[in-house]
Formats: C-alpha cells, structure tokens, sequence
C-alpha cells in the first residue's frame, strides 16, 4: 500500500505503530499498563470524573457548542401499553399492565466532560514533500477525503449536513479500551486567576506531591475550573472564557516534557488544557498543545473533567495516582465524545 506521506511532522509519530494507525498513543495503554493501573486499586472507592452533560449551560464558552436536547420518543402519557404488532397490524393484547418509557437525545458531543479525537485538529503541512501544504490530520489522513465533512445529508430528507471522520473516529480508541493508570497534578492552589503553567511551574507542583509520570500514563491537570462551573448552575457568565490556571503552550519546554514523557493521554478539568497564544506575524497554530498532540504525537486531550473530589481524595491521603478507565462513545465517525470516566484507588 502507497504511503499517504513521504515527510512527516518534526518529531511526530506518524508511522511508529504502522501507516495506517488511527490511535496514537492509546497504542501505549497495553495489557501491562492496565495491570499498573490496577495494583493503584487499594481502598476500592470509584470517583466520576464526569460534569452531568448539561453543563457548563448555556454557550457561553463556545458558540458553536450547545446544552443537550432531551425529549421522550412518544408523548409519555403513561398509557397502558399500546405497543403494536408490526405483523398483524393490530395491537397487543390489551391486558398489558406495562408502561414504557424511551427517549432521544441531540447532543453537541464537545459541549461538556469530553475527548478531543485525533480528527478533531488537524493541519496544513507539506505531507507530499512537493513544497505544497495540504490539509492533513494525525497519520496523515486527508482532509476531505478521510475526514470529510460538512456535505448535505446523503438521504435527502432535509435533515441537515453531515460531518464524519472516515479514518480517526472515535470508535477506534473505543475499541482498543480506554483503561490504564492515572495520574494527577494538583495547581489549584492558584485561584482563580486565569494564568499560564509552564514546565518550571508544573514540575514544582510535581515535586511537591511526589507525582512521578511514567510513559503510557494518562495525566491529569487539575485547576478546580469544574467548582466553578457547578457553582454556576449552568448560567455562567462571558468570564467562563478566561478563568484558572491552563498549560503554557507558549513555553517551548513544557511542549518538549510533553513530548518525551510519553504520556499516552492528556487531561483537565478546564476548557482547553491550554490558553491562547498571543499574535504572531509568522504561519502559526491557534492552539500549540492541541497541535502538538493531536496532529503530531496522536495524544488525544480530554477537557472539563470533574476532577475536584479525586484530587480531594488524592490530596489527603498523599496520593497522585489511580486506576483510569474512560473511553468515549463507541459512535463510527465521531472527532469528539462525551464520556463519564470512572477513576477508582
């Protein structure tokens, strides 16, 4: 099979589990590392990690993502059943004493507690090594052609657009299992201030807990962002957007420790794990980390977590790590996922 790149990114790791690989360092969460994760077991008490997924409210902290509309699939008059028989065209008998529930959902799958997928950013970049960028994605995966998205609903019934990734769904990361060991840093100590975490400041943290991070683990970055959004009872105000502590992307360090640490996924409990960068006169990425891990090392982010009561936990009892199991939904062409992650020590 023809490579879909000749040249890859600086220090990406495009080929490393094969040309067609589609979960990146999730590669790293292997049977030994699940064993790790689970001698961190000792109390048997499960946390979740997850905001209930009708928060943060509103959209407040980003216009293109909205609260879930839930509603039942039939009125929910609580009738006596009248399911029918598709056969005889006639209802069941009519002695039933059941009555049914059922309801549908349309969610904005990145609104609230959430994986990033490796189709959710990717980049233009000289794949072709002909000195013209395209538009690619982790493994080099092309734009509109394995991710491909928004085009008209192919059934043609009004429906609306769809959007699909063909290659780098989030199924794949289902599949393989979300399992392994965790581990937490605690920076909530520094208010609510929102301000930058380089790699001086997030590894004084580390020291001071005696957080060791080990490849194939998945980091946690705990600022206490979550509070907040719980105390606003899904009517925050625009300040949502600025607020607590994030990962420096500008300090080219952290981007390096990032890197070489190996992590195999990387979480916290605020909007984006990192902030904004400010203007450059020369081609740049929005979001540094998000480039960094998504389109080069194939490390998926996972953002507003409910970290709080873990990091509680952690924290008295002089602790950073846990058994993590946390996969998205396993829906076929997703670039993100809402998830309830389960955090047990």
């Amino acid at each position: 099979m023809t490579k879909r790149w000749k040249q890859r990114p600086p220090g990406s790791t495009w080929g490393d589990w094969g040309e067609d690989d589609q979960l990146g360092r999730i590669n790293l969460l292997t049977p030994e590392k699940v064993r790790q994760g689970v001698r961190e077991v000792e109390h048997g008490i499960s946390f979740s990690l997850s905001l209930p997924l009708d928060y943060p409210g509103g959209s407040a902290m980003n216009q293109r993502r909205y609260p879930p509309i839930l509603r039942p699939t039939e009125d929910l008059e609580h009738n006596q059943d009248t399911f029918y028989n598709v056969i005889a065209k006639d209802k069941i008998d009519p002695t039933f004493i059941d009555l049914w529930s059922d309801d549908m959902v349309t969610l904005w799958l990145q609104y609230s507690t959430q994986w990033d997928g490796l189709a959710h950013q990717g980049a233009l970049f000289d794949a072709d090594g002909d000195g013209v960028a395209e538009p690619v994605y982790y493994n080099g995966f092309r734009a509109g052609v394995e991710i491909v998205g928004p085009q008209e609903d192919a059934k043609g019934d009004g429906s609306g657009s769809t959007a699909y990734a063909q290659n780098l769904g989030l199924e794949h990361m289902a599949a393989h299992g979300v399992q392994g060991r965790g581990v937490l840093v605690d920076v909530s100590c520094l208010g609510k201030d929102w301000q930058p975490v380089n790699l001086k400041m997030l590894q004084g943290f580390m020291n001071e807990q005696n957080v060791v991070v080990e490849p194939g683990d998945m980091l946690i970055f705990h600022t206490g962002f979550c509070d907040q959004i719980m105390a606003w009872e899904k009517n925050p105000g625009p300040e949502i957007q600025a607020m607590f502590p994030y990962m420096d992307a500008e300090d080219e360090s952290l981007l390096q420790w990032i890197d070489e640490s190996q992590i195999s996924a990387l979480i916290s409990d605020n909007y984006a794990v990192e902030g904004w960068p400010g203007p450059d006169e020369e081609p740049h990425t929005l979001l540094p980390i998000h480039n960094l891990c998504l389109f080069r090392l194939g490390v998926p982010l996972g953002e507003l977590w409910y970290t709080s009561e873990l990091a509680s936990w952690l924290r008295e009892h002089n602790r950073s790590r846990f058994l993590l199991t946390a996969p998205p939904l396993r829906l076929p062409g997703t670039m993100g996922s809402p998830l309830t992650p389960v955090a047990t020590v």
